[in-house]
């Protein structure tokens, strides 16, 4: 007698829903990649991906997802036996560093655990003592998808600055990227790597990689190979080495279709704000659950927390619960835990709130967690979605709704 009915929702960091009208954008014939429409719509794609990006520097398009990004980046700026250091705070920062070491590359890992964030000040000192000008970058994430710890990127930079050091600054966004507020240029960042599939709200399949001139320049003592070169992907004039071979045409017309929606329509500041009040209206009910200790966020500081995603820790064993009732009963899909000890898998959760939602998606997810814990006794405060809508009503009034 389930009332799991209707449809379901992926309430996961990724991929995201994809809106109606990206899917009607690709239910159509394929087209031709020799000339018309998939031709001339390329440039466009690049400059406005540049847009979201905030720079005015080179973009790139991979077939690929989130990894084939990293592996572009490192492959493009760096060489076997190059030395790089990772700022490492969870399952997909430290993995970056694991794909860098997989080519060759000497990594040195700052770890901050499941709860820290990347701090300046020990990036400095590291910096600082390298005198012999080693270390050929520093990569770290925007928003850690695992422990959902935000980074300030502009400290980061700053301690570089001040380090005085010249290592290539590279920064992961893909669980960022249409989610916190990014402006690559404005933040002295060299190398930035993204995806579709989660703020950007495309189906899984294409990757993006940002870069400046610095960037570029060490790119004669990178060996990249042919298809991750993203010389001609960023620069060429020809339609067909930009792909490296045959278009993603279909993935094509959808990232058209958000860009449309991101950059045409909505408009970027609005995106982000969309996003931080979508995000703080998550952890107002968290805070109220958690009134009864069963349940907590991972991130104390709301600073240091990404808008895109938020780790809920519960009592041992809860979060398992809460999530197959979720997924069995209700239609929700919650995300599961990464980048903790084998013995605590159970005992955390994500929620993704990133892309193409609204007020009654999110507070039907919030509601199924709730309904999740009052089905299985598990402890938790009251009154957490009055709380969260009093948070969205803020916004609706703040914009004359």
């Amino acid at each position: 007698m389930s009332l799991n009915h209707g449809r379901s929702i992926l309430a996961i960091p990724g991929p995201s829903v994809v809106p109606d009208r990206v899917l009607n954008a690709m239910h159509r014939p394929s087209a031709s990649i020799y000339d018309g429409e998939l031709v001339e719509m390329t440039d466009g794609l690049l400059d406005d991906l540049k847009r979201v990006a905030g720079t005015d520097g080179f973009a790139a398009i991979y077939l690929a997802n989130g990894h084939g990004a990293w592996e572009a980046a490192l492959r493009n700026t760096l060489n076997h036996g190059d030395k790089i250091v990772v700022l490492s705070n969870g399952f997909f920062s430290h993995k970056w560093g694991t794909v860098a070491e997989t080519l060759g590359v000497r990594v040195e890992f700052i770890e901050y655990g499941m709860t820290g964030y990347a701090d300046p000040m020990r990036l400095e000192e590291v910096l600082r003592a390298d005198t012999k000008g080693e270390i050929k970058a520093v990569l770290a994430v925007q928003s850690e998808t695992s422990s959902s710890v935000r980074n300030d990127v502009a400290a980061l930079r700053a301690a570089i600055d001040v380090a005085g050091h010249d290592a290539l600054f590279m920064v992961d966004c893909i669980a960022s990227l249409g989610c916190d507020r990014f402006e690559m240029d404005a933040l002295g960042v060299d190398v930035m790597v993204s995806a579709g599939q989660k703020g950007m709200m495309n189906p899984i399949g294409l990757a993006f990689v940002f870069f400046n001139d610095k960037a570029d320049a060490t790119r004669v003592h990178a060996n990249p190979g042919q298809y991750w070169d993203w010389t001609d992907r960023a620069k060429s004039k020809s339609f067909y080495p930009r792909w490296s071979g045959s278009p993603p045409g279909h993935l094509m017309f959808a990232l058209r279709e958000t860009l449309n929606m991101m950059v045409h329509e909505e408009g970027m500041p609005a995106v982000w704000g969309r996003h931080t009040t979508i995000a703080k209206a998550v952890w107002a009910a968290c805070d109220v659950w958690g009134q009864a200790g069963a349940l907590r966020l991972n991130i104390d500081d709301p600073a240091r927390r990404a808008t895109g995603v938020t780790t809920i820790n519960t009592d041992p064993g809860m979060a398992h619960k809460i999530r197959m009732w979720c997924q069995n009963e209700a239609g929700v899909t919650l995300g599961n835990s990464l980048g903790f000890p084998p013995e605590e898998l159970e005992d955390h959760f994500r929620v993704g709130h990133m892309g193409h939602l609204n007020i009654h998606m999110v507070m039907g997810v919030l509601g199924a967690i709730e309904t999740a814990m009052i089905a299985q006794d598990i402890p938790h405060g009251s009154g957490a979605l009055a709380a969260a809508a009093k948070v969205l009503s803020a916004h609706t009034n703040a914009e004359g709704i």
